[in-house]
């Protein structure tokens, strides 16, 4: 993938992209903070824990802006809106929050550097949101010298035949909305089988330490994980059912760069392909429609 060359002038823009906390969560249900507080003491929790994480957060936010330069532009914009948010090519995207949010903004990217800031470290892991706010002023510096490593990881592409896309960081989910059966006809390399299961599930690197890792180890022949950096995909079917119809033959496999697995579903309205667990976000997935899976071309590209 051609790397792109980092704007370092004046009409450079910031994007932070942030998620609502637990504090305005709860303001956003019950209207003001008295009925917020009175709807925890009855359940026996503390609105004083949930106002001590918003004030971080807003304190982490801080820092990294006023560490902004004063000649670049900056933009907000919530996890909720980045389908109606335009990026341009040179932004410069902060994550600040939890991990999943990395995933979240991934799929909307072409090839933008992010760069993740941790408002909490003894609650979110930091994988992917590895930096803490204060070190931000020395990160733009070394950013704007090209002093900062880039981390480029694999993402997975989820094509229809209606050329409908959709990309995903961790994981892809193809199966039935709700608890119901998913039946479809699977193709990989020679190999084609009818099946019924509780889905499929295509992960990156990146997404083999969640759903996928407590997938494969209740398998009989567990697979080699792909790594985050890893240009490979696993996928696994979950819970085959044997019948007269339908085989449970085909349960996984490694996808290569080039490869691609196929999927032609046999449900009526209600199958779907969504990413990163965001099913708001999803592809329709009816009757006779045919799904391709393969490795993105798009990378995230992840400072530091």
């Amino acid at each position: 993938m051609k790397r792109r060359v980092l704007n370092k002038g004046k009409d450079r823009r910031a994007v932070l992209v942030t998620r609502a906390t637990e504090y305005e969560q709860l303001l956003l249900r019950h209207s003001t903070l008295g009925q917020a507080r009175f709807y925890l003491d009855s359940r026996g929790q503390s609105l004083d824990v949930v106002e001590e994480r918003h004030a971080r957060f807003l304190e982490a936010r801080k820092a990294v802006e006023e560490a902004l330069p004063s000649t670049w532009r900056s933009a907000r914009v919530r996890r909720e809106h980045l389908d109606r948010f335009l990026f341009e090519p040179d932004d410069l995207v902060l994550v600040i929050g939890q991990d999943g949010l990395v995933a979240n903004v991934a799929k909307y990217l072409s090839g933008q550097v992010v760069m993740g800031f941790n408002p909490a470290p003894d609650l979110y892991d930091g994988v992917l949101v590895r930096h803490a706010p204060g070190r931000a002023r020395g990160l733009f510096e070394a950013l704007g010298a090209q002093q900062l490593s880039i981390e480029e990881r694999s993402m997975v592409e989820a094509r229809l035949d209606s050329a409908q896309s959709l990309l995903a960081l961790n994981e892809i989910f193809i199966g039935q909305a709700g608890h119901q059966s998913a039946r479809y006809h699977i193709r990989w390399q020679d190999q084609r089988e009818r099946q019924s299961s509780s889905g499929i599930i295509v992960t990156t690197g990146t997404g083999a330490t969640g759903w996928a890792r407590s997938i494969n180890r209740i398998r009989a022949t567990p697979l080699t994980l792909p790594a985050p950096g890893d240009p490979r995909l696993a996928f696994f079917v979950r819970e085959p059912f044997p019948s007269r119809a339908t085989g449970v033959e085909l349960d996984g496999g490694l996808i290569l760069t080039g490869q691609t697995l196929q999927i032609q579903s046999r449900m009526n309205e209600s199958g779907v392909v969504f990413g990163d667990g965001i099913e708001e976000d999803r592809l329709n997935f009816h009757w006779g429609r045919t799904l391709e899976i393969r490795v993105a071309k798009t990378r995230l590209r992840l400072a530091g």
